[in-house]
């Protein structure tokens, strides 16, 4: 704002203030601009000509013409449909799972969500380390059917998120449709009755079983993984994983070696750095980081009187941050091939933006080369998760803190030995090393026609889903967060299961509407459209030859980010062609749920 003349701003305040007299004086709101005049206005708010291809998606993003436009509309009178009949399984309360039960409620579909923990949040619930907290914006970060305009920071810290999506559940009445303490531990289509039993176990440890007509997994990628480390199991201190931490343990005064520096070591590591005698740190690679002016701040009172009280500001509000934080800058990541820095950078503005990085992270570390040498990534930006700097650097500056690069040869008694022979002492160590990612749906057995499970399908590491969500062979599966489904450029996690969400929910109302009794994507459209993100990803940065990632499988072959633009994959998502899939009518029954 620093930037814009007195005078305009003078303009601008004096335009709103008559503005909201006016809707004072008349609550009814103007109807909505044309097309091409609102593609004006959005071009305008971010300073570049967007494409009309966006004007849909922010009318519907936003709920500029009214109303839920995506709220399922059924084609037939729902009286009619026995919906009583249909029932699904929803498997985890995270995010994902809370999105599709509040449309399966929405929609008078009737459904069970089975979540292994004792309340809703999933990854929100389970990671309780210290300043844990998200790298989105809190106010993108967040359903569009429930936006909060008293998000408290600009970037929202764990419990805060925790909470609002404990509201939200209670808010819309799913709580009682939620079995907590139900680990779901197969699962099984029955060919005969066309229908998926779904076994799980309580907290008591007894096993049940439930009968579907649907099953939609929103499991996420929260299963620990652990590096094989030698001489590991005698360690005497304690050990703590970022995703299983024990706030009954003390690390203060401490000395702990933490091994990782992907998002939640660069969360947890400042925040433990002014507790501990000594914080030693292992890094395998470098990561890429970036400040944010925004990532520390509180939200202002004022803007969050207007996110409340002013029409449409917390709509165009979000949309800024979209563009921003997304699609604005994804021609970025495609690799240039008359590109004359090819092991540094993808093209001209990737490297810039390379620059810029270097610049921050130089004058973080107060111009120390050697540190700066050691933090540097040998492969282009966004190559692997662009991370929020949590003070990062500055922590790497404090006399009681260590960053180690070399290889970590096996673990003693009390400390890590590493290749040269150097010795670190340790009284505790943090595992902060991410996640099965790759091996999705995994550790639950699931087992489609002819008994083949989904391990037979995609082994521990390749797998392939059509739009991320369906898969030949497992006929009325549908997976939340599934393959090639991962933003890791930007974005957000929840408007992407939004849009699978409303993909979902269309394939149901076909289901039910035309009285089908199985509904399974043909083998050459799922094919087809796999072939089409493998060549998309062979000229984007995750296929670098210098980045390894858990993005890739051991082939190299890029199986959980996503090609795609935001605005490409709620294009893919907006309409369910029942042409895409195999159908077999019957009579829809299932056992009580």
């Amino acid at each position: 704002m620093e930037r814009v003349p007195e005078a305009l701003k003078g303009k601008v305040r004096s335009g709103l203030i008559e503005a909201l007299q006016q809707k004072a004086r008349n609550p009814e709101l103007p109807p909505l601009p044309t097309a091409d005049f609102l593609r004006r206005i959005m071009s305008a708010s971010v300073g570049t000509s967007l494409p009309p291809e966006y004007v849909p998606l922010f009318i519907e993003e936003l709920g500029l013409n009214g109303g839920d436009a995506r709220a399922l509309r059924w084609r037939r009178d729902p009286a009619s449909l026995n919906l009583s009949d249909f029932k699904v399984i929803v498997v985890g309360a995270g995010l994902s799972g809370i999105c599709a039960g509040m449309r399966l409620k929405q929609a008078g579909i009737p459904f069970v969500i089975l979540e292994r923990n004792e309340t809703v949040g999933g990854t929100w619930h389970e990671h309780t380390y210290p300043d844990c907290g998200v790298d989105t914006p809190s106010h993108f970060y967040s359903y569009s059917f429930n936006p909060n305009p008293d998000w408290s920071r600009h970037f929202a810290k764990r419990d805060e998120i925790q909470q609002y999506i404990e509201e939200t559940t209670d808010k819309f009445g799913l709580r009682e449709h939620i079995r907590f303490g139900a680990s779901v531990e197969s699962a099984r289509f029955d060919e005969a009755s066309g229908l998926w039993i779904v076994h799980y176990t309580d907290r008591h440890r007894r096993t049940h079983a439930l009968a579907c007509n649907a099953l939609v997994t929103a499991v996420g990628h929260n299963v620990p993984a652990t590096p094989r480390l030698g001489g590991l199991e005698d360690f005497q201190g304690d050990v703590l994983h970022t995703a299983q931490w024990n706030r009954n343990i003390s690390l203060a005064g401490r000395k702990v070696a933490m091994i990782g520096t992907g998002a939640s070591g660069m969360q947890v590591g400042p925040a433990l750095a002014p507790l501990v005698e000594k914080l030693t740190v292992f890094q395998r690679t470098p990561h890429w980081a970036m400040g944010n002016p925004n990532y520390h701040r509180e939200v202002p009172t004022g803007q969050k009187w207007a996110l409340r009280n002013i029409p449409y500001f917390s709509q165009w509000a979000r949309f800024l941050i979209f563009w921003a934080a997304s699609d604005s800058f994804h021609d970025t990541l495609h690799i240039d091939p008359d590109w004359d820095q090819p092991a540094l950078s993808l093209n001209r503005r990737n490297h810039q933006m390379r620059e810029n990085i270097l610049a921050y992270m130089r004058e973080q570390l107060d111009g120390d080369e050697e540190l700066l040498r050691k933090c540097t990534p040998d492969y282009p930006p966004y190559g692997k998760r662009l991370l929020r700097d949590n003070h990062w650097f500055k922590m790497l500056k404090r006399p009681n803190v260590e960053l180690v690069t070399d290889p970590i040869d096996r673990v003693t008694a009390s400390g890590v030995i590493t290749r040269d022979g150097a010795r670190y002492q340790a009284d505790a160590i943090i595992m902060a090393t991410g996640f099965h990612a790759s091996k999705l749906l995994w550790p639950m057995d699931i087992a489609g026609r002819g008994g083949r499970t989904i391990r037979d399908i995609w082994g521990d590491d390749d797998p392939r889903a059509y739009k991320g969500m369906t898969v030949p062979g497992f006929p009325n599966l549908f997976v939340l967060a599934g393959p090639n489904t991962i933003l890791s450029h930007g974005g957000s996690a929840i408007f992407h299961s939004e849009c699978q969400v409303t993909y979902i929910l269309q394939a149901l109302r076909e289901m039910i509407e035309h009285n089908l009794r199985t509904i399974e994507v043909r083998r050459e459209v799922h094919d087809e459209y796999n072939r089409i993100v493998d060549e998309r990803h062979r000229s984007m940065v995750w296929a670098h030859p210098g980045v390894t990632s858990w993005y890739k499988n051991k082939h190299n072959r890029v199986t959980m980010t996503s090609p795609w633009r935001l605005v490409d994959f709620w294009r893919l998502t907006r309409e369910f062609d029942p042409g895409d899939f195999l159908c077999t009518t019957a009579a829809l029954r299932a056992a009580a749920a």
